[in-house]
């Protein structure tokens, strides 16, 4: 049997007890459509690293993150959200297309700026949802880490954003180094629009910031914020008025990570206060989730599973995954079926009533009917990974993985979701037609467009 997909407010607060954050939007009933005649402002806010357990709404028990679990208590809070990928560029190029990477062989992180590949870049045939968007009137920003080319082609401004902020590679210090006595600290150089900027500021609030005046600029909407913030990637640090709420821990590197994860919070939770501030809390939909699992250079939780980002162990691609849409979506739902950041995209257009056509061959699929329950069944058959010689997929409660040993295991996720005991054995039928799947799936991928690089922080198997 497949697990329950929706489950009503009252029945999720009595499975899962919240620790209580600020206040964010208003509770809807089930079935709820206040508001799916209005074209809503999007916020997306992508986390960096954050593992599966690294947030209390998912069971994380040292790191208190009341405003993240704020928009669970208000929103739709997905038991099996995954990415399309255990590492971050090939994430994102997923996130913003809404088609499986593979497609079009962006299947991995690229390398330092001075070592990348000349072929890397999200490729110009594939449209973002920042153009889509942009074509019905939204105005476009995105903050943070971008990690989709380097060249002025492939930067934010020319892939359908009218304002970028941030960093174009895959990692950047949050704290200015301190300069020698008498010297000054050198500052962050970061790019605003296509110019250099110098902040000397803490790169996780200098984000929220920027995010905010965003959101008062476009506060007459409608606007998209594409906010990829780049905490919890290391290198992990944090200032000491974040480390002094974690004084208690003796772990140092913890007490960092800890601290940076506060942060994080502190960071979101001031983007809802401004969207409340601006009266715009029902009249926008808040997406929130991680690129990968945690890293193993780290101190993250991706409990109660196994593996890590670079894996495609649930550890590796399962992550905290939330949407809120105040008014509109139920308040405090559980989502147990599987989905993906594929979805992102098309749920998105629908709810701006600028659904992409056929031709678009989005991958991911129009969430909103699944969580107002107007659609029982599944929103997926069948999901699917490549990653290198990695591969998995997931049917129902049943995984396929094959670690690139020759030596394909099947799961089920249900009683086993930690994939500790391969059932292939016991289940050749079965083992022999989610290969067979994979492989007319694989079929329609590109090769890879360039190699691998070799500074990310990911093991090279599971």
């Amino acid at each position: 049997m497949r697990s329950v997909g929706w489950i009503s407010p009252i029945l999720a607060s009595a499975l899962l007890v919240l620790p209580m954050g600020r206040s964010f939007g208003r509770q809807a009933t089930p079935g709820a459509t206040k508001g799916l005649d209005r074209r809503p402002n999007i916020v997306l806010i992508l986390a960096d690293d954050l593992g599966y357990g690294d947030i209390a709404a998912y069971g994380c028990k040292d790191i208190p993150t009341p405003n993240i679990d704020a928009l669970a208590e208000s929103g739709v809070r997905f038991t099996s959200g995954y990415v399309s990928c255990p590492v971050c560029s090939p994430t994102r190029a997923g996130l913003l297309t809404g088609r499986y990477q593979t497609r079009f062989g962006h299947e991995y992180n690229p390398g330092r700026e001075n070592v990348v590949d000349q072929n890397f870049g999200l490729p110009l045939s594939q449209k973002t949802l920042a153009e889509r968007l942009k074509a019905v009137g939204y105005a476009t920003g995105a903050i943070g880490k971008w990690h989709l080319g380097f060249k002025p082609e492939f930067q934010p401004l020319a892939r359908g954003f009218d304002e970028f902020f941030g960093f174009l590679g895959g990692s950047h210090p949050y704290l200015v180094p301190r300069g020698k006595p008498g010297v000054p600290a050198t500052p962050h150089r970061l790019q605003r629009g296509t110019e250099e900027v110098e902040e000397r500021g803490y790169l996780t609030d200098v984000f929220s910031r920027e995010a905010g005046t965003f959101i008062e600029r476009h506060q007459r909407g409608p606007f998209f914020l594409y906010l990829p913030f780049s905490a919890v990637h290391g290198p992990v640090e944090a200032p000491r008025r974040y480390q002094q709420r974690f004084q208690h821990m003796t772990n140092l590197k913890h007490r960092t990570y800890a601290a940076a994860v506060s942060a994080l919070d502190d960071a979101v939770g001031k983007v809802l206060e401004k969207l409340v501030e601006c009266d715009l809390d029902q009249k926008t939909i808040v997406i929130f989730l991680s690129d990968n699992g945690a890293s193993l250079r780290q101190t993250g939780s991706n409990k109660p599973f196994s593996g890590t980002k670079g894996s495609l162990l649930e550890g590796g691609i399962r992550i905290p995954f939330l949407i809120r849409w105040a008014g509109t979506l139920p308040a405090g739902t559980v989502y147990q079926e599987p989905v993906i950041s594929l979805d992102i995209h098309p749920t998105v257009l629908a709810a701006a009533r600028a659904p992409a056509s056929q031709a678009a061959k989005l991958d991911g699929v129009n969430l909103l009917p699944f969580i107002l329950g107007q659609k029982k069944e599944p929103p997926h058959e069948r999901l699917f990974w490549r990653f290198g010689e990695q591969s998995a997929a997931r049917d129902g409660e049943w995984k396929l993985l094959d670690g690139g040993l020759g030596q394909p295991k099947l799961f089920n996720l249900r009683s086993d979701p930690r994939e500790k005991k391969s059932l292939a054995p016991a289940e050749p039928e079965r083992l022999k037609r989610m290969q067979a799947d994979y492989s007319a799936w694989n079929k329609q991928n590109a090769s890879p467009a360039w190699l691998r690089g070799e500074e990310e922080d990911e093991p090279k198997k599971p």
